[in-house]
């Protein structure tokens, strides 16, 4: 791993995401970059000479600053001496933060992105969602959300959620195999078996049995967990067994299939209280 993406608004979960970075950068000699970004009222330009031009009505002053105030936290964050045994750098960009999260993803090559997220719940999360659950859905690599505080030393048993598709591909396995390695961790692979897609214990562990042999994969348990929903199965299993961390795939779908399927992965990053792992399976 090289580089590690932490987006920021400065909130306590934007901290809890870049601790849990330093802590993998220390293990990995990666890089870490911050990102903050302003959203600029449409309209807001720059002169030649670097000032704010903005549209009729805003208040050019006001923009200016908030811009400097942003830059001066972001620069006091990796000035900070906490995380001196780190390459530690920052940037703040002016635009729409999910365009911002995704070109920095491709510019800077980044191989993980580390987000807080306080998650949601009910009609606001229908309605409103967030810039998370957009990266979570789109991005080309994996991303890592946080909730609380984490210690990366002490991330050792990991939660597989797995629906044994096809479209589980062996891209998604060779990023899980580095995340147990990374951690030296437990896999717990689960299939939650549900009242819509019932199938018996049996059937799973064969099927299970049959995946982890083709993928070569070790240090491992299987599992079958019974719940009215998939999501609410992986939640519960992952509580069940104290496990660190969640892991599992999204298909990231868009615009109305999105909405009339749902996604699994961003539920489950919406409501679990531990990190959450996930891995876009959509066409690059």
């Amino acid at each position: 791993m090289k580089s590690i993406l932490v987006p920021t608004d400065f909130s306590e979960q934007a901290q809890y995401a870049l601790d849990l970075a330093y802590g993998i950068a220390k293990k990995t000699d990666a890089t870490v970059k911050l990102l903050n970004v302003v959203e600029a009222p449409h309209g807001t330009s720059f002169n030649a000479m670097g000032e704010v031009t903005a549209p009729d009505g805003m208040d050019s002053v006001f923009f200016a600053q908030l811009l400097k105030r942003m830059k001066d936290q972001l620069a006091e964050l990796v000035q900070n001496p906490k995380y001196k045994d780190i390459a530690l750098d920052g940037e703040v960009a002016i635009g729409n933060p999910y365009e911002s999260i995704a070109r920095s993803i491709t510019d800077q090559e980044v191989d993980l992105v580390i987000m807080g997220t306080q998650g949601s719940s009910g009609l606001e999360e229908v309605l409103v969602g967030s810039n998370t659950e957009k990266v979570v859905r789109r991005a080309h690599c994996p991303v890592l959300t946080v909730k609380e505080a984490v210690d990366a030393a002490s991330i050792k048993n990991i939660v597989f959620a797995t629906s044994l598709r096809d479209d589980e591909d062996e891209h998604l396995v060779k990023e899980l195999i580095k995340l147990q390695s990374l951690f030296d961790a437990k896999l717990h692979i689960v299939s939650v078996n549900t009242p819509s897609s019932f199938e018996n214990d049996r059937y799973y562990k064969k099927e299970m049995k049959a995946f982890v042999e083709k993928h070569k994969l070790e240090n491992y348990t299987l599992n079958v967990y019974n719940d009215d929903v998939e999501e609410d199965g992986i939640v519960f299993f992952a509580e069940d067994i104290n496990a660190d961390m969640i892991a599992l795939a999204t298909h990231g779908r868009r615009g109305i299939s999105h909405l009339l399927s749902g996604s699994i992965a961003e539920d489950v990053v919406n409501h679990a209280k531990r990190p959450v792992w996930t891995f876009s399976l959509a066409k690059k």
